[in-house]
């Protein structure tokens, strides 16, 4: 009888370890806040909201201006601010630029980068495009046009093509009609804080880009030393693989905390 009373009394030690366990391995970070990249505005990340809240995480959408870094940043800090939890942050394209800048505020714990642009101390776009000579041939860019302002556009008739040959062609369309214009000498802008050096990161590269080279991204990607997905998609994943974008926050969720 004793030995029995012992086994059970072990047993249960054991099952409410193995509970205890499991229910660290299930809690996460469930605030998550999305930038957006350059020519599109908070919509695009829609597909990928959509599924991150159907898994029942807090989701925000920053409405970039992208008139300029700094402006970028006060942006997402403010939203930052306002959360109430620990924060996944998730820039794509351009926004990894204020992603990195702000990203060591007190609520992140952990980054994810989309196709994005993932400057060090010091840098700014116009410099990363000089790493890989590939970025200079990028089909995609001959559809970029001044809008004689001091910004960048994408030219409506090669929007699909540039940014999004893989998705809904329906979809870009809208996309093209609500861009945001893109400030030139944001370009031109370079970070001074590195969120990315001291917060896990996660990057998603868009192996069949055409406007940001696929080797930059990985080349960007390894010097991070971010937990790296291929994605066969071009520049905007969020659209054509919004469930593959979505597991990745949901995987850096997990094991941020």
């Amino acid at each position: 009888m004793k030995r029995m009373l012992f086994f059970i009394s072990k047993l249960s030690i054991i099952l409410t370890a193995l509970i205890a366990s499991q229910s660290l391995w299930a809690k996460k970070i469930d605030h998550v806040v999305l930038v957006h990249g350059a020519f599109v505005d908070a919509s695009s990340w829609n597909s990928v909201m959509s599924i991150l809240l159907d898994k029942g995480y807090q989701v925000t959408a920053v409405q970039n201006p992208l008139t300029s870094l700094k402006d970028d940043v006060e942006a997402i800090r403010r939203v930052l601010d306002r959360q109430t939890a620990d924060t996944i942050l998730v820039g794509y394209s351009w926004a990894g630029v204020p992603v990195t800048e702000v990203g060591n505020h007190d609520r992140v714990k952990g980054l994810v980068y989309v196709a994005a642009m993932a400057p060090d101390k010091g840098e700014s776009i116009h410099t990363l495009q000089q790493i890989k000579a590939e970025q200079a041939t990028m089909p995609g860019l001959q559809s970029v046009i001044d809008d004689g302002y001091g910004n960048y556009l994408i030219d409506p008739a090669g929007y699909h093509f540039a940014l999004a040959h893989d998705a809904d062609p329906a979809k870009t369309r809208l996309m093209a009609a609500s861009q945001i214009p893109m400030s030139i000498a944001a370009f031109d802008e370079v970070v001074e804080q590195v969120a990315w050096k001291t917060k896990p990161s996660w990057y998603a590269v868009s192996s069949e880009d055409k406007i940001v080279s696929p080797q930059l991204q990985f080349w960007m990607a390894e010097r991070m030393g971010a937990h790296t997905i291929s994605v066969p998609s071009g520049h905007a994943s969020i659209l054509s693989y919004p469930d593959k974008i979505a597991a990745l926050i949901d995987t850096a969720a997990r094991l941020s905390d």
